[in-house]
């Protein structure tokens, strides 16, 4: 049976509700680009917010993380991966979590206890240390030198206050070594498998700790590198998630992939979060900005190192490869019907990079004259595409020299101002939703209520992003809005909110709610039983499924102006708005 239906089953025996994997791209939260966590769809919900599934939750839930690329082409390393999750919403606590992630280690996946060891909680001056989470792995039989104290890595907290209390990990020998009596979780042949957070405490802004009433457990297990444990593997894409992709691209190789494993798994990797992110409801496109940025690095970074394999670019590989990767996956998410539209994604941006790279070509031999110095290297990388080990050969063949020193350094300042810039789209966890994103989050429900009036019925909203400073509403549209329809939506939208319309809740079937009129963005990511917002006094203007947050009435939510109108995409337009 595979990791995630044995996962789902046993948690399932316990008493909890499987919850379908959210996104890739979140909804409301424009502090991430990605999902990068299990928890993060889960944010309100840890947060208080009542859950239409109740209190015991689990699921699989695809994640992205593109904060360390570079590093994919190692063993272990992916841009897309898989949690396993399941949650406490103010139910059990820690006795029942650690013993269930216990038995499932243990007695459902067969993993020998001589190879299992735990991190808890040390304490420090404001927290004791988690006698309570030791002496529960103590009874479960774990010896007293296989349970190690750390005081960073065994807590969480989001950021500077907040929700926050002790974990505890669990780890596997990954080696084929003797397994020491010692645990030592600095030595890295122990590797992390499962982690539980005991959410339990309050830490204020004075930096005082205060126990929470409601309690939430928080657990994470990924799925690739828990596979290949249990595969025996110390290489994650020899696993069976991996293997049959590896050997689809070494039969399009000259290559083995003893010979390039490195550009193999980049390869890999990158097919596969490509797929899901092309496939994902918010329906992101090669760009130059956020989530498309991403995308198009992804896609032609997987291009290059095709061309390093020597695989014909101009064949259908990647159409080959990510029908591999579909076939993997579609049991598990429907989005990935979407096979066409995948496919021709992919061919159109490797189309376009093709284009590129004979530009660069052309380019090369401008400069060629000469040595070729750092900062023109890094041009043709940026530019062009042209990864340095291009320029080197191209530069050898002509007998001239490349400066590799100047181009590093160019491309660590290059690496420091992508940080920097994207730093704030990665911080995630639960402090977001302040008031005025609230706020922002009400009006795109009028706007988008306006808009049907103003255009038609069949307007429908095509995703939203919200910062503190503006909104941004795409939305299905044939036309670039005139003057006198952008001039009529906002006046309706300020019409609404000058009226002070209550803004109510309640929780039906997802079923009841479509058969109620509510209107949803993608209608197959909600859960059986869903949460609507209506927006009306004696008549609703507006009734949506959504996860929320929203003000109690419009008239909190203040003066609203459009700012831009534009393409976002073929049939798709959309508007930037600000309220003051």
């Amino acid at each position: 049976m595979n990791l995630k239906d044995m996962y789902i089953e046993f948690f399932e025996s316990k008493g909890h509700k499987r919850i379908p994997s959210a996104p890739v791209v979140p909804e409301n939260d424009a502090s991430v680009l990605f999902n990068t966590a299990g928890m993060q769809p889960l944010i309100p919900y840890l947060m208080g917010q009542p859950h239409p599934y109740g209190t015991r939750l689990c699921d699989y839930q695809k994640c992205i993380r593109t904060n360390d690329l570079d590093a994919i082409g190692d063993t272990y390393h992916h841009t897309f991966f898989e949690m396993l999750g399941n949650w406490s919403l103010g139910d059990y606590f820690k006795k029942e979590a650690i013993t269930w992630s216990f038995e499932f280690v243990t007695k459902y996946l067969n993993i020998p206890l001589e190879r299992f060891a735990v991190t808890v909680f040390a304490g420090n001056d404001l927290i004791p240390e988690d006698k309570e989470a030791i002496e529960l792995w103590k009874s479960l039989g774990i010896k007293e030198d296989r349970i190690a104290k750390t005081v960073e890595d065994n807590f969480w907290i989001a950021g500077e206050s907040g929700p926050c209390g002790p974990d505890t990990e669990m780890f596997y020998w990954r080696s084929n070594d003797p397994v020491p009596d010692k645990f030592d979780p600095e030595d890295n042949r122990w590797v992390e498998i499962w982690n539980n957070v005991f959410m339990q405490f309050n830490k204020k802004v004075d930096g005082t700790i205060e126990e929470l009433p409601k309690k939430n457990v928080d657990t994470g297990m990924g799925v690739e590198r828990v596979t290949s444990i249990l595969e025996g593997v110390n290489d994650n894409y020899m696993s069976s998630i991996w293997k049959d992709v590896i050997e689809l691209i070494e039969e399009l190789s000259p290559y083995t992939y003893s010979e390039r494993p490195e550009s193999m798994r980049i390869i890999a990797d990158h097919i596969r979060t490509s797929v899901f992110i092309i496939a994902d409801p918010a329906g992101i496109r090669p760009s130059n900005t956020d989530q498309g940025y991403i995308l198009r690095r992804l896609i032609r970074r997987m291009i290059r190192h095709a061309k390093k394999l020597d695989i014909d670019i101009n064949s259908n590989f990647e159409e080959l490869l990510a029908n591999k990767i579909i076939d993997k996956y579609a049991k598990y998410y429907s989005e990935l019907s979407n096979k066409d539209i995948i496919i021709e994604v992919l061919k159109n941006e490797k189309v376009k990079f093709s284009r590129t790279l004979e530009k660069g070509l052309r380019e090369f031999e401008k400069v060629s004259d000469k040595d070729i110095d750092g900062v023109t290297a890094f041009h043709l990388f940026d530019t062009y595409g042209f990864p340095l080990e291009l320029t080197e050969e191209l530069a050898n063949e002509k007998g001239i020299k490349v400066d590799v020193d100047g181009f590093n350094k160019k491309f660590k300042e290059h690496q420091e101002l992508s940080r920097t810039a994207s730093a704030g789209k990665f911080k995630g966890g639960l402090a977001g939703n302040s008031e005025i994103e609230t706020r922002y989050h009400t009006a795109t429900h009028l706007l988008n209520a306006a808009l049907k009036k103003v255009i038609g019925p069949t307007v429908h909203q095509m995703g939203s992003n919200i910062t503190d400073e503006r909104m941004r509403f795409d939305f299905s549209c044939d036309h670039k809005l005139t003057d006198e329809e952008k001039a009529k939506a906002e006046e309706i939208v300020n019409n609404w909110i000058k009226e002070g319309l209550n803004v109510t809740v309640e929780e039906m079937s997802k079923e009841d709610a479509i058969n109620s009129g509510a209107e949803c963005m993608f209608i197959e990511k909600y859960p059986d039983r869903v949460t609507v917002y209506s927006i009306g006094n004696d008549e609703v203007v507006s009734k949506e499924l959504c996860g929320g947050p929203h003000v109690k009435n419009t008239s909190e939510i203040g003066e609203f102006h459009i700012i831009k109108e534009e393409a976002s995409s073929a049939g798709v337009r959309r508007i930037k708005a600000v309220i003051k």
